[in-house]
């Protein structure tokens, strides 16, 4: 495997990411979309998911496909983000056909940052707004870290962020992951600069440290976060055609991912939760050796993307915690 020319969901072809923030409220959204309905799956492992309409992507549902997919800072507020995307949608003609009307499928997940420094005083719910904005904002290109729903994220010791990654199959399918980490867990082992996903890193794509030299203490960790202030969303996506099970499959190995790059992960305080998109636009040349390596690159990606994610967080005025490129100045564990 290699990574696609961006090194991101993107270089999955037809999928567009837009991202917007309020800076004053330290939170965002990012919305992952393309130009038609794509075959999408999730599955949850966290104890304290927050979500909408991701009963609709069960394989025996009706609907198969869906117009965007939501990540959102905001705790359930947050989940208002997908309203504002299927607006836009709607606005555009999109939408699931039922008689003469179009209701955009948008299913989303958020995560918890009302304790992040930010003004939380709203008189109306501004998830809507950041949700349109996000969604008109849709580009091949988009920013990694502080960024869209990482832009108030936390971890257990470094400032969380927004992250991605991409491969390319030896079969020629490509694969990419989109994160939101604001995990209990740390993604670096103990109080050092390394990275847990450092084993799966191209290039210096996250620093390029490598392994840490000793692994920590086998001590029994304790939570830093109380209940509910945790998550880490993501979306993995593939250019393959896929059936619901089959990207409920690949959604299912990803997580594999995110508990290699945080430790501890899928706790009953964190969230966490893993959607799947695949566009079609390649048939499976061999479904079985195909589906094996999808699962495969799909949590490659996802620990990939979660290293990004805090190595790219850029410091602000009223940070609650350190960046990860400040990581040099401690000492080792």
């Amino acid at each position: 495997m290699r990574p696609g020319p961006k090194n991101l969901i993107t270089d999955v072809p037809g999928l567009l990411v837009g991202q917007s923030h309020d800076a004053r409220l330290r939170s965002g959204v990012t919305v992952l979309t393309a130009d038609r309905p794509f075959t999408a799956a999730v599955q949850v492992m966290g104890g304290a998911p927050g979500t909408r309409e991701t009963d609709l992507l069960a394989p025996d549902r009706l609907v198969q496909e869906v117009d965007a997919l939501v990540l959102a800072g905001g705790s359930a507020f947050g989940l208002d983000a997908c309203s504002g995307v299927a607006d836009a949608l709607r606005a555009r003609g999109r939408g699931f056909a039922v008689g003469d009307q179009r209701v955009p499928i948008v299913p989303g997940a958020i995560l918890f940052d009302l304790l992040n420094g930010g003004d939380k005083t709203w008189a109306r719910n501004p998830y809507a707004a950041l949700g349109a904005a996000a969604f008109n904002a849709a580009a091949t290109a988009f920013v990694l870290g502080t960024a869209g729903a990482g832009y108030g994220a936390a971890t257990q010791n470094w400032k969380g962020g927004i992250g991605s990654a991409s491969a390319v199959l030896p079969s020629g399918l490509t694969v990419g992951a989109l994160v939101a980490v604001n995990a209990l867990g740390s993604a670096t082992v103990g109080n050092t600069p390394h990275f847990w996903a450092a084993p799966w890193e191209e290039g210096t794509e996250f620093g390029g440290l490598g392994p840490a030299p000793r692994r920590p203490p086998a001590d029994v960790p304790l939570p830093h976060k109380r209940m509910g202030e945790s998550t880490t969303i993501a979306i993995v996506a593939t250019d393959a055609r896929l059936t619901q099970a089959q990207a409920q499959r690949m959604a299912t190995a990803a997580h594999d991912g995110m508990a290699r790059a945080l430790v501890p992960s899928h706790t009953p305080l964190d969230g966490d939760l893993v959607f799947a998109a695949a566009t079609g636009a390649r048939d499976l040349a061999d479904p079985l050796t195909d589906s094996f390596q999808l699962g495969h690159a799909a949590a490659t990606c996802l620990a990939r993307a979660i290293a990004r994610a805090v190595f790219s967080a850029r410091a602000m005025t009223g940070d609650r915690q350190p960046v990860w490129s400040s990581a040099s100045r401690l000492a080792p564990f």
